[in-house]
This record gives C-alpha cells, sequence and structure tokens, in this order.
C-alpha cells in the first residue's frame, strides 16, 4: 500500500510539474518573465530538475536583466546537457553583461586532451555508450560462434576486439568525468560587489573586487569564508553569502 502511494505521490508530482512548466513557457510567450520565474522555481522546489526548466529560467533572468541567476542557472543547464550549443550561446552572452573582465587562462598538457575528450559527454552518456557497446559486442560474439568460415570467424574476432575496447574507453572515460565533476566545485557571485581578500577575515586586505555573474571554483572551507579560483588562476578568500555554489 505505501508503494501505490509513492507511485500515486510521483505521479501527481511529475503532472503538476509538467503544468507548472506548460504555464511558465505560456507567461513566457507573454513576455512576463517574474511570473514564468515564479512557476519554473516551482519545480525545482518539488525536487525535479532539468535543462530545460534552468535554460528557461535563465533566459527569464537575462530577459530581467538579472545576470548572476541568469548565468547560474545557464550553467546548471550545462551541466545536465554538456553539448547543447543554444545554452553555451545564451550564456555567452550573459557573461557579456558582466563588469569583471576576467581572462581565462588556457590548460595545456596531456591532463587537457584527456579532459577535453572526456567532456564531450555527461558521465551517464558515457554509461549509456558503454551499454550500447555490449551489445554490439554480443552481436559479434553471436557471430563468431556460428560463423562457419575461418574468415568470417576472423572477421567477428576482430570485431569483439575493437568493440572491447571501445568499451574500456567508454568506461574508462565516464570515470574520469565523474571523477572530475565531483572535484570541481564552481560557483557564481550573487552579490553585487564582493571583495576577494588575501585571508579568511573581513580585515584582511583586498585582493581584488569582484561584481555580480562572476564565475570562481571553490578550493576550501572555514567558516563562513570559501577560498576560490579565478579563471585567471587568482586566488583569495570570500564570504560564503556572497556565492552560490552551481552543484548544490
Amino acid at each position: 500500500m505505501k508503494k501505490l502511494l509513492y507511485i500515486l505521490l510521483i505521479f501527481a508530482q511529475t503532472l503538476w510539474a509538467q503544468s507548472d512548466f506548460e504555464t511558465g513557457n505560456a507567461l513566457y510567450a507573454k513576455e512576463n518573465y517574474k511570473e514564468a520565474v515564479k512557476n519554473y522555481e516551482a519545480i525545482i522546489a518539488t525536487g525535479n530538475q532539468s535543462a530545460e526548466v534552468y535554460f528557461n529560467l535563465g533566459n527569464c533572468y537575462y530577459k530581467l536583466q538579472q545576470v548572476a541567476p541568469a548565468i547560474y542557472y545557464y550553467e546548471k543547464a550545462l551541466l545536465l546537457n554538456p553539448n547543447d550549443t543554444e545554452i553555451r550561446t545564451n550564456l555567452e552572452f550573459a557573461r557579456k553583461m558582466t563588469i569583471d573582465d576576467i581572462k581565462v587562462i588556457p590548460k595545456v598538457g596531456f591532463h587537457k586532451i584527456i579532459a577535453d575528450f572526456t567532456s564531450t559527454y555527461h558521465y551517464d552518456a558515457w554509461a549509456w555508450v558503454a551499454i550500447g557497446l555490449s551489445f554490439l559486442f554480443f552481436v559479434f560474439f553471436l557471430g563468431y560462434y556460428f560463423s562457419g568460415t575461418t574468415t568470417k570467424k576472423r572477421l567477428f574476432f576482430s570485431g569483439m576486439f575493437l568493440v572491447l575496447f571501445a568499451i574500456v574507453l567508454s568506461i574508462s572515460s565516464g570515470i574520469y568525468e565523474r571523477d572530475r565533476m565531483l572535484k570541481e566545485k564552481p560557483a557564481i557571485v550573487f552579490a553585487e560587489t564582493t571583495a576577494l581578500k588575501n585571508e579568511p577575515k573581513v580585515s584582511a586586505t583586498d585582493a581584488v573586487l569582484l561584481h555580480e555573474g562572476t564565475k570562481v571554483y571553490i578550493l576550501e572551507s572555514i567558516a563562513n569564508w570559501k577560498k576560490v579560483q579565478l579563471t585567471d588562476e587568482t586566488t583569495g578568500w570570500i564570504e560564503s553569502e556572497a556565492i552560490r555554489e552551481i552543484k548544490n
């Protein structure tokens, strides 16, 4: 009985979320962005999340000229759908609204090559690739087992070897991408202005003044302070309430 009630509750939440999503879309079409935001955020409040909802929220805040939440929700959408060109394009437009012009120092070397390759897909997508290749491996195995000639057996065996290599590669890529994403803790500055300090205390000297919408990476935490790194590799301490983590 409890399982049935649980299933019904999930079904009701799904229907409710779909209703909010459609209502939000209708409000957005009417340029009623503030009310559309309420509907999209109501979906998130139920525990449901999707790239579409985050993307639409980003669009609403972009239209409202609220740079920090616009970038924040575009970034969250990109986490769920990293290959979506529309999300990337809108994110770049939103970034142009920021005041801070912080350079991005490109990473080089072998680790960059690996990261560029594994980030092609989300780690969940890599898992599905491995599953699909496993079925292909089984097909090649059947072909090898039932083949009546040596030539065909060699052909199917070679196929099995190549598919097995691809399976190992996709699994390794998924594991690497998952570990990379877990270690990386990006956040967006939500305070209109906030100082990046040289030490985790209010009286410390300012390293740089940051404005809303700037992206930082959290390195460690002490009390209500976060040690962060900027895209130009500048590091410092920032008050926790000044930023909002993207992966939460």
